[in-house]
């Protein structure tokens, strides 16, 4: 976070984009927190909201990023 003066005496706030926290192909073990609307687990991690498909909430999985859009990342089971 950068604060810069501006006129009036007030400071603007500029938000740095943080990179993401995994990489396309990474395999994590992660424990899934509640339900996305379509049915899908779902965690988030440093903002950044992850998608499992066919886990449940309290399950303990390993899983491997297949897909990172915005802040939006898609993750499936590895066995």
């Amino acid at each position: 976070m950068v604060h810069r003066n501006v006129r009036g005496g007030k400071f603007k706030i500029k938000y740095e984009e943080k990179p993401c926290p995994v990489e396309l192909g990474q395999e994590i073990d992660v424990t899934i927190i509640d339900l996305a609307k379509n049915g899908d687990g779902r965690l988030t991690i440093r903002g950044y909201n992850i998608f499992v498909p066919k886990a449940k909430p309290r399950d303990y999985v390993k899983i491997r990023i297949i897909s990172v859009e915005g802040k939006n990342v898609v993750g499936e089971i590895v066995p």
